[in-house]
Order: C-alpha cells, then structure tokens, then sequence
C-alpha cells in the first residue's frame, strides 16, 4: 500500500531491512555487510544491529550478528493469526496421508515465494525431497511451480512490472533463464490453470502446483505437490496428482 511521507516511520523500514538481510547464503553479517545488503551507511547499519542484539532479535559475538530464536516470533505471528494457513493445513494433511507425497501451499512475495503450509508424507523416498520445503522457507518464483502458477495469475500491468529488466538467475542446468521462453511457460500454465517445474530450482525436485482461488476468483495462493523424479512423466499419474489438488483447491475455494 502506498502511504504519505509523513506517515512512514524510517527507522523501522531500515530496522526491517537489515533483519531481511540474512539468509541461508549469509547467516552471520557484520556492519559493512549488513549496510551493503540493506542499503545502509556503515554507521547506520551498525545501530540498527546493535539495537536489534539489545531487544533481543540478534545475538552476537562483537563483530558478526546472526538471528536469535525470537525472530520466530514474528513467523509464528503471522502463522497463528493469518486465516489462511490455518484453512489449508487440514487438506495438505489429509492428501499426504492419502499419497505419502509432500504437499504445500505457497505465496508470492517479490522474487521468491514463501510456504506458509505444508505436510509431508511418511514414505522413507520423501526424506530427501522434504529437505528445506520447511514452513516459512523461501525459494525463487522463476524456478517453481508455484511460482509460476502464481505469477500467471497476476493482472498484466503487475505482472509487466515483475518482468521488466529481470535476469532469471540459473539454478541447475534445467532451468529456463530466457526471457521470452519463460513468458511462454507463464502463458501456458495460465492457460491450462496449472504448472509442472522438473529439475529447475533442485535436481531431483519434480513439482506440480496450481492455483488456489477465493471465493471471488482471486488466486490466493498455489498447492503443490513434490513427488520422486519420473513420476510425473507417466500421464495416469499426473493426472491423478493435478485431480487430487485441483480437488483440494476447489473444495478450500469456498472457505477462503
């Protein structure tokens, strides 16, 4: 949302982007690290660290901060009080009773997209393919099924926006980085209403995911599932695994 100067609180902003500064390529950042990620003079990056250490959101040694446990506060906020992680959790745990497969549903937010539900089934062949698909975790939206399917349903002036003077960074060997070809794999997932992502952001990870809509038609989010590399390539079992979530999405529709 957009709202007057006036009413923004810098401070806060900066705070905000020095927390989002760490990730799983840089979990420990000192200051000039922390300023070049978040846009900041040394200076101020350094205040901002050290007044997130005093509250208790970083830890440090002196010279490099890293995340404290408390930071989950913020993710265990929005996962307690959003209605719709809460509206969908029961239906990934009833498909991944059903198929032993991993299920997700998964928002857009920039470049990445973010799972806000999940639920894994128990055969010993998902172990690896549940590794970092945690709650919360982030992965690149050019690379994803989900990703796809939800920037396919953005309005064309938005989805423009996201296009404009991007790179697409190649993740394994599979993944399609050419501007136009990716436009035209947005086309057809928007066209078929769902997306297949083989070998593009992992190797070994063969995903399909569609839309997930409100009750106005808004798509709200997407629902994926992971399966063993190969299966997807067998029709009678694409079908059964895009039947399967189109149902979930359609049965969910009529709670959101």
């Amino acid at each position: 949302m957009d709202i007057a100067h006036a009413d923004t609180i810098a401070g806060l902003v900066k705070g905000l982007a020095v927390l989002e500064s760490f990730d799983t390529e840089r979990q420990r950042l000192n200051a000039t690290q922390a300023a070049e990620r978040a846009g900041l003079t040394r200076a101020a990056a350094r205040r901002h660290l050290l007044t997130l250490a005093h509250v208790g959101y970083l830890e440090t040694d002196g010279s490099f901060f890293w995340l404290s446990a408390r930071t989950l506060r913020l993710a265990g906020a929005y996962l307690a009080s959003s209605r719709l992680p809460r509206v969908i959790q029961p239906a990934l745990n009833r498909l991944a009773a059903e198929t032993q497969d991993v299920y997700s549903a998964v928002v857009l937010d920039g470049d990445e997209v973010v799972i806000v539900a999940r639920s894994a089934g128990l055969a010993p062949s998902n172990q690896l393919l549940a590794y970092g698909r945690h709650l919360g975790a982030r992965l690149p939206a050019h690379a994803t099924s989900t990703g796809r399917v939800l920037l396919a349903a953005l309005p064309k002036a938005e989805l423009n926006a996201w296009l404009a003077g991007r790179s697409l960074p190649r993740l394994t060997p599979r993944t399609t980085t050419e501007l136009r070809s990716f436009k035209a794999l947005l086309a057809q997932a928007a066209a078929q209403d769902f997306c297949i992502a083989n070998d593009e952001h992992e190797l070994g990870v063969h995903a399909i995911a569609v839309p997930l809509r409100d009750v106005k038609g808004r798509t709200v989010a997407a629902l994926n599932v992971i399966v063993p590399p190969g299966r997807l390539d067998d029709a009678s079992l694409r079908a059964d695994a895009l039947e399967r979530l189109r149902a979930a999405a359609s049965e969910l529709r009529q709670m959101l």
